[in-house]
């Protein structure tokens, strides 16, 4: 059933009509986009933070290879994901581009690319780093696929939150990769992604309600409504606020994480109080609140991972 969503073109994922068959030349680019290049960028920047962090020598190659294969993983999971989602992602409006839906990649080449990437990415980690890092990389892709888009993503509004613990693991690998072990500091900084995922997604999903419930994903607004998503947004945020100081366990994170931290949050929280005070409000101005809250996290845990980095690289 999956097999036929490869065909549908962009004509008839707006009209509604039955695509005729085309053959769309494939290239780098489409074999890129498979991979989900932003999200591998944003798997290799944290697990590198997670790593440097980490105490132990720097040992430069062995971080290149660390994050040569977390970008692997994070790549396989970003086809795997686009192979298993192929029949919505070309009713969706945001995702009907992708590579699968445009049919420029067969899903067969998808699904074996992600497999392949897959087995090579944790096979490589373990012999070049350690197999705890390895093993930790096979539960995000076990998070991710088997877990989140295969079993919770159609069937809860929970999806975003347990599946969150996949986007939130890569700092926990590369600190693995680089000490052998998992401490407080590695959870502080799991914890810290985890809780910032459902307010980012959630955001993003009061904007996209339309696309959600054309192909029966039950996105938390779409289920409770605008109400309870604001209200959980805004409880998420000030957990996500507290979080934040949970970084502090580790040696050398100190007064500039906490001022670029509290600053961060000081915005983060008065975008979600806005958000929650337009809960009953007009729609538009309410999607408006929300997408600016999306962006403002996207740059929220740059500003807080890149500050990590800044503090790792002054330590030495």
């Amino acid at each position: 059933m999956r097999m036929g969503t490869s065909r549908v073109g962009v004509r008839a994922i707006a009209t509604g009509e039955p695509a005729a068959e085309a053959r769309p030349s494939r290239s780098v680019m489409d074999h890129l986009v498979l991979l989900k290049p932003r999200v591998m960028s944003l798997v290799v920047f944290t697990g590198a933070v997670g790593y440097l962090l980490a105490p132990g020598p720097l040992d430069g190659l062995k971080l290149l290879a660390t994050l040569s294969a977390m970008a692997a993983g994070a790549g396989a999971c970003g086809a795997l994901n686009m192979w298993w989602d192929a029949d919505i992602d070309a009713r969706m409006a945001r995702t009907a581009m992708r590579p699968i839906p445009r049919g420029s990649v067969p899903p067969h080449e998808a699904l074996a690319i992600g497999v392949l990437l897959s087995v090579v990415s944790v096979i490589a980690l373990g012999l070049r780093a350690n197999w705890l890092a390895a093993s930790l990389l096979v539960l995000t892709i076990a998070v991710y696929i088997p877990l989140y888009s295969m079993t919770l993503k159609r069937r809860t509004p929970l999806n975003i939150v347990i599946g969150g613990a996949a986007g939130a693991l890569p700092p926990m690998i590369g600190w693995a990769a680089a000490s052998g072990s998992m401490t407080l500091g590695s959870v502080a900084l799991f914890l810290l992604i985890f809780l910032w995922t459902p307010p980012h997604f959630w955001a993003l999903a009061i904007c996209r309600t339309t696309d959600y419930e054309r192909v029966g994903v039950p996105m938390l607004p779409n289920v409770a409504g605008p109400v309870e998503t604001c209200r959980q947004i805004l409880l998420y945020s000030v957990a996500l606020a507290a979080s934040t100081y949970g970084p502090l366990v580790i040696p050398g994170v100190g007064p500039l994480y906490v001022a670029v931290a509290t600053a961060c949050n000081a915005v983060f929280l008065w975008r979600a109080l806005a958000l929650y005070r337009l809960r009953l409000g007009d729609e538009s101005v309410r999607r408006k609140a929300a997408m600016a809250l999306f962006r403002f996290s996207i740059l929220y845990m740059f500003l807080l991972f890149a500050t990590l980095l800044a503090e790792a690289l002054l330590r030495g």
